[in-house]
Formats: structure tokens, C-alpha cells, sequence
């Protein structure tokens, strides 16, 4: 039987809706894909499109790059509230699409930006709730180069040693720069559970709104300037950003991991200061298959396709959706937004 079936993109996801029923909806994931993928200190050159959704903020107060960010839709970016207590919106721009400090991007773009949302409840002193929102003066256009990153979702699970990426143009060790031309850099680190964590940080300096990631032995770590960067995993063909990197001592030191914002505890506070067009969300679990991965709808509860509460959930095969995905976005210049 023949099913009229209504396409659009909506943000992060091509999504179809059954017209004589919009609650009857799915949506195939756009958000996570970096399809070039193939100085932090420790860490090595990032090819150029590795990290599509890595952003660089600029301020005339820091006379440059001063934090990372990520790109999590076409208008709005993820970053750390510690990194914007002294910059107003009106002196902040954003570059996406940028792999070099220095020199000639050729698939960089910038934005300057409408407002700034620090979490009400973060603390300078604690580093607890170390999040913030910045909302772009125009939407972009997605490409190999520019892409928004899956968010982790509640009840998300990042155990001890799950490998996580970290990127950014930080200091390649304490005190001294990254050196020209600034090209973006990426490391591996695993995750360190809290637990451990507070053992070798001091008992209570790591909240349940943190998580930890690093070598025992020192010698990989977010640095200065890296701040407000993603730290992403891989779950499947998709990337999810299970942190913000937020603080540590010192950089790369031994017993000293570093400290991110837990990501997966702020879906809620996310969405509610987005309100339409939301990032996609994924319950990540290293022990999960492919065939097992739920994903969260990003409809607003506003929104005709709201009753869809569950993104692909249970569904049989959630990889032939992801290579559906894929295959769907080399037509994605010919459709429009029409939602």
C-alpha cells in the first residue's frame, strides 16, 4: 500500500511525515556526520572537515580566539559559561567552517550573535554548571564542513575508558601556544569515572553535573583557549558530544584528568531555551548495537509532530537508517525547509 509521505528538513534531521497524520512521523539524523573524517596538548593536526561542528570565538576583549564551542543547529552553539563572563554578544563573533587561526580558510564562515544564555545556576567558583548557549544572528547552511553534532541525551552512559575525541586551538602544553598557523588539534582520551576522579581531584570537586577524561599518566589534555570545546564518542556512524571541556589543574599533568561538563544532564534546560528547532538527541551506551540505539525526538512540544516522543526507537535496524540518512543528504541542496 502506498503511503503519501510529506519530506522535509527540519534543522539536524531530514524527517518525513505521513500527510493525512503528522503524528505519525520519523526522522532520519543529520546531526553527528562528519563525513572527512577520517593543539590540544598531546594531540596531533586535525584534517580539514574532521570536526564539522568545532567553532572558534573571537572578542576584540581577547584580541582573538580565546574558546571552542560546538555547533548543535543551524543558529544556536554549545560552549562553557566560564568562557563568556566579560563578553557581551556584541563583541563576540563566531567562525564555523575553520580549521587554521592563521592564513585562508577556504570553507570558513563567521557570525556575529543575538544573545548569550549563561545557566543561572553556574557557579565560578565550583565550576558547577559550566554551560552556556549562544544564539547566531543568521541560521547556516550545512555542508561536509559545517555540521551540527548530536547531543548526548539523559540517561546517556559514558563508562570509565570510553574513548572520547577533544579538539581545539589551546595551548600545547602550560603557558606556551599553539604555534603558527594555529591548526585545529585532536586527541583521544578515555573516560575516568567520577568516582576515581574525585579520588585524585579532591572528594566533591566533581559533580554528577561533571565527567572526567584523560591519562593516568599525564601526557593528553585540553589546555587554555581550548575551553568551551566538544568532547565527542562515537556511537555507530555518529558522533555525540558527551562533554564541554571546563577545568582541570594544570594541563595534561599525571592524576590530573581533565573536567567537562556533563552534557547529558542539561537536555531540559537545553531545549527549553531553544524551544523550536532542537538539536538531536541520542541516548548514548557504548553496549549498545546499532540495531539497539534510541534516540530522542528534538520536536518541540509545540510542534504538529510532537506525538513522535521517540526518535527510531526499537526500530529494527538502525544502521539502514543512518546509510538512508547518508544517502538522503546528497539531495539535501535540492530540498527546502517547509515546516
Amino acid at each position: 500500500m502506498f503511503l503519501p509521505w510529506s519530506w522535509f528538513i527540519r534543522d539536524n534531521l531530514i524527517c518525513a511525515t505521513l500527510e493525512q497524520s503528522p503524528s505519525l512521523s520519523f526522522f532520519l539524523l543529520v546531526c553527528g556526520q562528519a563525513p572527512l573524517n577520517n593543539r590540544i596538548v598531546g594531540g596531533v593536526d586535525a584534517f580539514e572537515g574532521s570536526w564539522p561542528w568545532q567553532v572558534s570565538l573571537h572578542s576584540s576583549n581577547f584580541g582573538g580566539h580565546f574558546c571552542g564551542g560546538s555547533l548543535i543547529n543551524s543558529e544556536w552553539v554549545l560552549t562553557a559559561a566560564h568562557c563568556l563572563p566579560n563578553v557581551s554578544a556584541s563583541n563576540l563573533l563566531v567562525y564555523l567552517g575553520k580549521r587554521t587561526q592563521q592564513g585562508v580558510n577556504t570553507y570558513e564562515i563567521s557570525r556575529n550573535v543575538i544573545s548569550i544564555i549563561v545557566h543561572p545556576s553556574y557557579n565560578s567558583q565550583t565550576s558547577d554548571n559550566d554551560i552556556a548557549l549562544i544564539h547566531l544572528s543568521s541560521t547556516v547552511t550545512f555542508n561536509d564542513y559545517i555540521k551540527p553534532v548530536c547531543l548526548a541525551a539523559q540517561n546517556s552512559a559514558f563508562p570509565s575508558g570510553t574513548s572520547s575525541w577533544i579538539t581545539g586551538w589551546g595551548d600545547v602544553q602550560a603557558g606556551v601556544s599553539l604555534p603558527a598557523p594555529g591548526i585545529l588539534q585532536e586527541t583521544m582520551v578515555p573516560v575516568v569515572d567520577n568516582v576515581q576522579c574525585n579520588t585524585l581531584l579532591g572528594s566533591g570537586s566533581v559533580t554528577s553535573n561533571m565527567m572526567c577524561a584523560g591519562l593516568i599518566e599525564g601526557g593528553k589534555d585540553t589546555c587554555q583557549g581550548d575551553s568551551g570545546g566538544p568532547m565527542v564518542s562515537k556511537q555507530c556512524s555518529v558522533w555525540v558530544q558527551s562533554g564541554i571541556t571546563s577545568w582541570g589543574y594544570g594541563c595534561a599533568e599525571p592524576n590530573a584528568p581533565g573536567v567537562y561538563t556533563r552534557v547529558s544532564q542539561y537536555q531540559s534546560w537545553i531545549t527549553n531555551n531553544i524551544g523550536q528547532n532542537l538539536p538531536g538527541f541520542i541516548i548514548f551506551n557504548p553496549s549498545s548495537t546499532c540495531q539497539s540505539v534510541s534516540m530522542v525526538s528534538p520536536a518541540s512540544t509545540t510542534s504538529p509532530i510532537a506525538a513522535a516522543t521517540t526518535l527510531l526507537h526499537g526500530a529494527p535496524s538502525f544502521s539502514l537508517y543512518i546509510y538512508i540518512s547518508i544517502f538522503l543528504q546528497i539531495f539535501y541542496k535540492l530540498c527546502k525547509y517547509s515546516y
